[in-house]
C-alpha cells in the first residue's frame, strides 16, 4: 500500500479517502481486491471510523463495493463509468486548452516546458508513477493558467474510473504517444492557436479507447463484463 504523510489540512477521513484513492489508481488495490478498513485503519493510524466514512464515499461513486456483514472489494472497472468520466473530461479540457491561447503568459508556458521535459526523461525507461503525476500535473497547469482551478477539482472528484485506464494504458504503451501530444499541445498554446490546442487535446484525451483493446487483453479479470 502506497501511502504518504497526512497533510495539515486533513482530517481524518480526508486522509483515508485520498490514500484510499491514490492506491485504487495506482492499483496497488486492484479491481476485485477485498478492502479491510481494520488494516487500513492502523496502516494510517487513524481509528476505523474515518476509513469506513472513507468507503462509504468511494462507495457512492462506484469506485468501491460494501457488502453488509462481508466487507469492502474494490470494483472492477466498468467501462460505461469510464466513457462518463471522459465526457466530462473531454468538455471542460477543450475549453480549458482553447481558454489557454488567450491567457498563457511566459511563466505559464515555462511551467508546461518544464514539466514535458521531466515527462520525456521519464519516458525513457517507463516510470508509470512519475508519468502519471506529471500527466495530472501537466493538466492541472492549463486550468491554473485559465484561472479555473475550481473546475479542476471538480473534474479529479470523478476521475477516478478514468483514471485506472489511464494508468493501465501508461503501462502497456509502447510509443511515445503522451509525451509527443502534451508538447504538441504546448506548441498549439505557445503560438495562439486554439483550433490545433483543441485538436490535440481531443485526440489526447481519447487516446484511452485506443488502448481498451490491449488493456483488456492483459488484464481482463481487471473489468466488468457486458
Amino acid at each position: 500500500m502506497y501511502i504518504t504523510e497526512q497533510l495539515a489540512r486533513e482530517n481524518g477521513r480526508d486522509y483515508a479517502l485520498r490514500i484510499l484513492k491514490d492506491n485504487i489508481i495506482r492499483l496497488e488495490m486492484e479491481p476485485g481486491s477485498s478492502i479491510s478498513d481494520r488494516e487500513v485503519a492502523a496502516k494510517l493510524s487513524l481509528s476505523r471510523t474515518p476509513v469506513r466514512e472513507a468507503l462509504l464515499e468511494l462507495a457512492k461513486a462506484k469506485v468501491v463495493e460494501i457488502y453488509p456483514q462481508r466487507g469492502s472489494v474494490v470494483s472492477l472497472i466498468d467501462y460505461d463509468l469510464v466513457e462518463e468520466a471522459y465526457f466530462v473530461r473531454s468538455v471542460l479540457e477543450t475549453a480549458v486548452v482553447e481558454l489557454a491561447c488567450e491567457r498563457a503568459n511566459e511563466d505559464s508556458l515555462a511551467e508546461l516546458e518544464s514539466n514535458v521535459k521531466l515527462q520525456k526523461f521519464y519516458q525513457q525507461d517507463l516510470v508509470v508513477e512519475k508519468l502519471m503525476e506529471l500527466d495530472d500535473e501537466f493538466h492541472r497547469l492549463l486550468f491554473k493558467m485559465t484561472g479555473k482551478l475550481q473546475a479542476y477539482e471538480m473534474m479529479k472528484g470523478m476521475m477516478v474510473h478514468f483514471d485506472r485506464v489511464r494508468n493501465l494504458a501508461l503501462g502497456t504503451m509502447k510509443d511515445k504517444s503522451l509525451v509527443e501530444e502534451h508538447e504538441k499541445i504546448l506548441t498549439a498554446v505557445g503560438e495562439r492557436d486554439p483550433g490545433a490546442a483543441r485538436k490535440v487535446m481531443t485526440i489526447h484525451l481519447s487516446r484511452y479507447q485506443v488502448d481498451e483493446e490491449e488493456v483488456r487483453r492483459r488484464y481482463p479479470g481487471y473489468f466488468k463484463q457486458g
